[in-house]
């Protein structure tokens, strides 16, 4: 298959492997983190860690947004969906997520309400409009790459005057959280893979600022095995050049300055939040998005009860430490015992780009790339 294949070359993944244990320093340790989720996915998947040489370590990041999505804010989702009247539309990986009782919408929609899974924000829009008679409410997460839909269905509602659907944006930014972690006293990082489908749109230029800023080189990857050693390698040139810069391994779907019109989009509908909270980050400023107040007629977090944010729930799963890079899943006790994904106990294990999820289905691969 063109444009797959070839970046799935056993023999040229050997080949990169090769080139990044020559460029090693003896005795130097290098700890790069995977922001992305789908980075996560792929080097589980390819066994990519085997290939690395042991001076090599791969940090796990926040980009998931599932993963990240308070449970607040999932109480908040469950409290809209049973209020009489109300269809609530997600996407799948949302369902399972659990709240800070450990239920979820889900379990919500087992309780009798009208909870359902969408594909796209324009299925949300469609439903409404085919139930005038019903408030339809849809329950956005994502990074940058999936607020563009969102923006044009509030756009689009607006045109027709669709006064039956609405939105709740948990809509959130990658820069903040990068920067999170670069805070945090815990992790030091020699590197950072950046991320893919994000760069699309906001343009490699929006990380420009951690090489500036923190002296910690930045590398935009795509999601294929061979788009992930060769990230890797570049990384390791800059760390032992001394060099921290932004760059683009991934050229074929990024440019430097990302989509214009998907930012322009992004920019006519939502405006930065003060702060939100985000599961195992805690409270960030201006780290995610709201509806513009003229689109307040669309936006539906008028319908969430009042009521004080409870802190995250106290749990033994250690995802907020995945989430930070702190810890690795097969860290947590929960792992494979009490929290697998048919009973998820943690966000991590939820969520198809978790941390936990990719370990669970892939780390017995461990091990069998030298074969």
């Amino acid at each position: 298959m063109r444009f797959v294949d070839e970046f799935r070359d056993r023999d040229l993944a050997r080949r990169l492997a090769a080139a990044i244990a020559r460029e090693v320093r003896p005795g130097r340790g290098y700890t790069f983190m995977e922001f992305c989720g789908g980075h996560t996915h792929a080097i589980a998947r390819y066994a990519i860690e085997d290939l690395l040489p042991p001076a090599i370590r791969m940090a796990h990041g926040p980009g998931c947004p599932v993963c990240v999505l308070p449970a607040a804010r999932v109480d908040a989702a469950i409290a809209v969906a049973a209020l009489p009247g109300v269809t609530l539309c997600t996407y799948g990986d949302v369902l399972r997520v659990p709240g800070t009782r450990r239920d979820s919408l889900l379990t919500a929609k087992a309780a009798g309400a009208d909870v359902r899974v969408v594909y796209s924000p324009a299925d949300a829009l469609a439903l409404a409009e085919s139930l005038p008679e019903r408030r339809v409410v849809f329950f956005a997460v994502g990074f940058e790459t999936t607020t563009p839909p969102t923006a044009v269905v509030v756009l689009e509602a607006q045109r027709r005057g669709l006064a039956n659907f609405a939105v709740i944006c948990n809509h959130v930014l990658t820069p903040p959280a990068i920067a999170a972690i670069l805070d945090a006293p815990e992790v030091s990082l020699d590197g950072i893979l950046g991320p893919a489908h994000v760069s699309t749109i906001t343009g490699s230029d929006a990380f420009a600022r951690f090489p500036r800023d923190y002296g910690v080189p930045v590398v935009v990857a795509g999601f294929e095995p061979l788009d992930v050693l060769q990230a890797i390698l570049m990384l390791v040139r800059q760390a032992n050049d001394g060099r921290a810069e932004i760059e683009n391994q991934f050229s074929r779907g990024v440019t430097a300055a990302g989509n214009a019109i998907a930012l322009g989009l992004i920019a006519r509908v939502f405006e930065v939040r003060e702060s939100f909270a985000w599961r195992g980050l805690g409270d960030m400023p201006e780290s995610a998005l709201c509806l513009r107040p003229e689109f307040a007629a669309w936006d539906a977090e008028s319908l969430i009860p009042a009521a004080s944010a409870p802190a995250e729930p106290k749990t033994a799963c250690a995802c907020a430490d995945i989430l930070r890079a702190r810890a690795r899943p097969t860290d947590c006790r929960l792992f494979g015992t009490a929290c697998t994904p048919e009973t998820p106990i943690g966000a991590c294990m939820v969520s198809s780009e978790g941390a936990c999820a990719a370990e669970w289905a892939y780390g017995r691969n461990r091990g069998r790339a030298r074969a």
